[in-house]
């Protein structure tokens, strides 16, 4: 059973990067980051099950507005790389929730001087820009939206009173870091807000080719194909009834098979991903090593 355990969380972790170096998970002992082991946004973000469905949901989601669609149209490999965009939001979102305080700015900062080359017009003429308040509430909203939604729907339980609202006022800080301005702080303003926001939100030609590469995206190892389709149906389901209907999904709810089918894989794999990013957090937020023993500085010599 060991190897097994092994080979899955390997298999996770190849499709999600983790292990590339893109994000430094272990540095430096003793920091907790910018939310820390107790926050809400450390459990909502815990379980790699509902990060993956409600990764999907905020992709199709973020698709309706029409200068979101734009950044994606104009400045992304959207037909060939649909899963290259979920795996690099895994990583921003794993290195900034559970990643030390530097690591954290630093990925701010990577992602705010790739917003400053995004801009650009729509068909109609409009501007449009990454580094737009107003944009960058819309993408940050939709996915906390989503993620809090798959976690209070596919996860494992564990959220304490008072971590809906106190999630969306911690996760904040992030698009706040990134550039944005007004945003909502408890789950009623989230929702109001995406209220707010309809009007503006269409589906037309470019949305459905960018919506159909995701449907049709091939996964990255043929082993993972059914448990590719499964999260994308269960990403679907977690949509506003609204937002599935501008989809045109007929039947956006989870059949009771796909529900039961979800909800073993959910478990398999968080029996087998012990050492993930909330793993590697804590361990560093706690000065251990990965024995469980307490680090020493490496200058020094000494405990961390």
């Amino acid at each position: 059973m060991a190897f097994l355990q092994r080979a899955i969380e390997a298999q996770v972790h190849r499709l999600v990067g983790f292990g590339e170096g893109a994000t430094d998970l272990d540095n430096p002992p003793g920091d907790p980051g910018l939310f820390g082991p107790g926050s809400a946004a450390w459990r909502v973000h815990s379980d790699f099950t509902a990060m993956i469905t409600g990764g999907i949901a905020a992709l199709f989601l973020q698709m309706l507005h029409p200068r979101a669609l734009a950044g994606v149209w104009d400045h992304s490999r959207w037909r060939e790389d649909t899963f290259g965009r979920l795996k690099r939001t895994a990583q921003f979102v794993g290195g900034t929730t559970y990643g030390g305080t530097a690591e954290a700015e630093r990925l701010i900062a990577k992602v705010r001087s790739i917003h400053a080359r995004v801009h650009g017009t729509l068909p109609d003429g409009t501007s449009y820009s990454a580094e737009d308040p107003d944009l960058l509430a819309w993408v940050h909203v939709t996915e906390m939206r989503c993620f809090l939604e798959a976690r209070r729907r596919y996860g494992p339980g564990g959220l304490e009173p008072g971590d809906t609202d106190r999630y969306f006022a911690e996760t904040a800080v992030i698009a706040r870091k990134l550039g944005a301005t007004w945003l909502p702080e408890t789950l009623a303003e989230a929702d109001a807000y995406l209220e707010r926001v309809r009007p503006e939100l269409c589906f037309d030609d470019r949305t459905r080719q960018v919506a159909d590469a995701l449907l049709r995206q091939s996964a990255p190892n043929p082993l993972v194909a059914p448990a590719g389709r499964l999260f994308l149906r269960a990403g679907i389901a977690l949509l506003p009834a609204w937002a599935a209907e501008m989809h045109g999904f007929s039947r956006p709810a989870l059949a009771p098979l796909s529900a039961w089918s979800l909800r073993r894989l959910a478990g398999a794999l968080r029996w087998a991903i012990r050492d993930g990013s909330p793993a590697r957090g804590l361990r560093r937020a706690a000065a251990l090593d990965k024995s469980g023993a307490p680090r020493h500085n490496a200058a020094t010599g000494e405990k961390a």
